[in-house]
């Protein structure tokens, strides 16, 4: 397998991929994070459809793939969790997330790692592109969120909330999520950005494109409107009240303007 940067693997920044039930489309995913990132991490969260052991098989001749099972599917967050503590006991610093089913780009992960390189205290958000394969309830519904966010965090500069192709500092992220037990499904995404921005971490936001993939092509989803709808509507509703006990701050920070 050919890989881009043609170099020893980053002791600080790696690729980390959690996944759920994703079919065939996750080996895909992981090959071509391979070839322009190492090391590449995978969470398996609980798959019953084999995939954990594809995957388990690959990374036996894949000296840069770690592949981690958790038993039972606990949610996206609860996976990129365990995959953060085992980063930060290996002495990683920064981890790019991105999914598995196919619709992110692994094509724009060294430009996203270097960024994150050329400014680590800061988290480096994808900003999705569309194109005509997004469904139009998926691509408008998101901008109630998208104003949320910003209003939670005082127009900080959150691109978008749900895309989660970024690249986050382990340790800042580590310790909000050891520190309450939320963020744990579908929540994470959001509630990470901005829970982030009230830490100080500032937000880098680069366009990247992203594709919905139809079922015979591979695509496979887990969204559950009603579900999901609901849980976002809670989690905004914690956040809202989390944003005016911090007003303050967050007032001194904006008009200090950004730092670093």
């Amino acid at each position: 397998m050919s890989r881009s940067p043609g170099a020893t693997p980053s002791t600080t920044h790696l690729v980390l991929i959690p996944t759920y039930n994703a079919g065939p489309k996750v080996l895909e995913t992981v090959q071509e994070a391979l070839r322009h990132w190492a090391p590449v991490w995978v969470v398996v969260d609980g798959s019953t459809d084999g995939t954990g052991q594809h995957l388990q098989a690959m990374a036996r001749g894949e000296p840069d793939l770690k592949v981690m099972v958790l038993e039972r599917n606990q949610g996206k967050g609860a996976a990129v969790l365990r995959g953060l503590e085992a980063a930060h006991a290996t002495g990683y610093t920064h981890a790019l997330t991105m999914d598995s089913d196919g619709q992110h780009p692994a094509s724009l992960i060294e430009a996203f790692m270097q960024s994150s390189q050329d400014h680590p205290a800061c988290m480096i958000l994808g900003k999705p592109v569309f194109d005509a394969s997004a469904p139009a309830l998926r691509v408008h519904g998101r901008k109630v969120s998208n104003a949320w966010a910003n209003l939670e965090t005082l127009w900080m500069g959150i691109g978008d909330s749900l895309y989660g192709f970024r690249v986050y500092p382990v340790a800042p992220l580590l310790k909000i999520m050891q520190g309450q037990r939320w963020m744990r499904r579908f929540d994470f995404d959001i509630e990470a950005a901005v829970r982030l921005c009230w830490a100080g971490v500032w937000p880098i936001n680069f366009d990247a494109p992203v594709k919905y993939l139809r079922p015979e092509e591979g695509g496979v989803s887990h969204f559950n409107y009603l579900r999901d709808n609901a849980l976002l509507t809670w989690m905004h509703t914690r956040l809202v009240f989390g944003f005016l006990l911090r007003l303050p701050l967050l007032l001194v920070r904006r008009l200090a303007g950004r730092r670093g």
